[in-house]
């Protein structure tokens, strides 16, 4: 890291930011196994929270892998790279009073923790709401939307996630949603209510 580097504050405080545009800044961090449902959730809630006048943006798996995250693969030093850079950009949205909607396999632990502790070290401190979008393994199987469970079953996917490669399941998440039990239209209703009872948005 270099060193030879000065943090440049604005002059706007978080609180004023706040104010003037009507709305805290959060990150709801979505994590589960591939077809959990993690981006269709995330998908419908952007477009709640919008049309409800609230300013979010939904960072997704496989559309950051188009750009930002191109350079990665899926190699365990990779997937660590590729969540730190999320942590990062996620905060950045937060900070600008943004809703930020992460949809991430994001399969170890550690990670997550540390993408937490970067909003937890925010002046102010961010919220940062993991949401487990959980689904049993034979369930996201069966869906399998993009034939990759089969790719990887048949051996043509190598450190596919909940397969041949590890999902530590988060041990104490904000919010649980089971995609076996509750439709789309439930789930957001879920991180909803939570958003209002925390504060974080008001109930419309």
């Amino acid at each position: 890291m270099v060193t030879n580097i000065t943090f440049h504050p604005g002059a706007v405080t978080q609180d004023e930011r706040a104010q003037l545009l009507g709305q805290r800044g959060a990150t709801i961090w979505f994590t589960g196994l591939s077809a959990s449902g993690k981006s269709t959730i995330a998908t419908a809630l952007e477009q709640h929270l919008l049309h409800k006048g609230l300013h979010s943006y939904r960072l997704d798996g496989d559309n950051i892998r188009f750009g930002l995250n191109k350079d990665l693969g899926f190699d365990p030093a990779s997937r660590v790279e590729n969540i730190r850079r999320i942590g990062e950009v996620s905060l950045l949205f937060a900070s600008s009073s943004s809703l930020a909607l992460t949809a991430f396999i994001s399969p170890y632990a550690s990670d997550r923790a540390l993408a937490r502790a970067l909003h937890e070290a925010h002046d102010p401190p961010l919220p940062f709401i993991e949401v487990f979008v959980d689904a049993p393994l034979a369930v996201v199987e069966q869906r399998d939307p993009k034939g990759l469970y089969k790719k990887a079953r048949a051996g043509e996917i190598k450190e596919f996630t909940g397969v041949s490669a590890p999902y530590e399941a988060p041990a104490s998440p904000e919010i649980t949603i089971r995609t076996d039990e509750v439709d789309v239209k439930g789930a957001v209703e879920v991180v909803v209510k939570y958003l209002v009872e925390k504060g974080i948005i008001k109930d419309q």
